[in-house]
């Protein structure tokens, strides 16, 4: 039997007397989709943020392919160079996409994967998400970035600048740019929100066409 994609035990997150989390155990299995749901303030982001490392657990564990990575939680690798909460590849599995200015800052969207420079050949991981230097030098061929944004609906906008992009092509880049990093989960944080109607069956087609390999946990 395949370990699950991602799994949380018994995860708890106090910050004082507050409690953002409070035994949360799950799996996702490999390929599955699963969603997140609650209201404001309930904590999701905060058990994102436990499970992509940015904050250590209280107590509780997170296990990566069978794997126990709760110990590397206390220093995240943040690789892509304009993440920000855009994009996190962390112990090399895991890619979470949400909204950053610091895409936008980008020329170009064809410029956004151009800096990531290694993003689209990230095929060799290790569980602490170190990427060899070769690969974080090595930047990926113009047609392999055409051909990640094309399937995106995005190849009329190559040239377009990012901030300049409709809101709903904004948040299709930043989910291509997170799958250019061949995660083996993905998290995707409300990935239609605040989208216009015209915009969201994009999104909603992008997110069904998305690899069947690739567990996701959307908000």
């Amino acid at each position: 039997m395949k370990a699950p994609a991602l799994e949380a035990r018994g995860l708890k997150r106090n910050f004082g007397a507050l409690i953002a989390t409070n035994d949360v155990s799950f799996e996702i299995a490999p390929g599955a989709r699963q969603a997140l749901i609650g209201p404001n303030g309930a904590g999701k982001t905060t058990l994102i943020n436990l499970l992509t490392g940015v904050i250590k657990p209280t107590t509780g564990q997170v296990f990566l392919q069978g794997r126990d990575v709760t110990v590397l939680s206390s220093s995240p690798k943040k690789i892509l160079p304009f993440t920000d909460q855009a994009i996190v590849l962390d112990r090399g599995a895991i890619a979470h996409a949400a909204p950053s200015a610091k895409l936008l800052a980008e020329p170009s969207a064809l410029d956004a994967p151009r800096g990531c420079g290694w993003a689209c050949r990230a095929h060799s991981r290790s569980i602490a998400g170190r990427v060899p230097a070769t690969r974080q030098k090595s930047a990926p061929e113009p047609s392999e970035i055409e051909e990640l944004l094309t399937r995106f609906g995005l190849e009329a906008d190559l040239d377009q600048p990012t901030r300049k992009l409709p809101y709903g092509k904004q948040r299709l880049l930043e989910i291509a740019l997170a799958l250019a990093t061949r995660p083996r989960v993905l998290l995707l944080d409300e990935p239609a929100a605040g989208v216009p109607e015209e915009e969201r069956q994009d999104i909603l087609a992008a997110l069904a066409a998305l690899p069947s390999d690739v567990a996701i946990l959307l908000i």
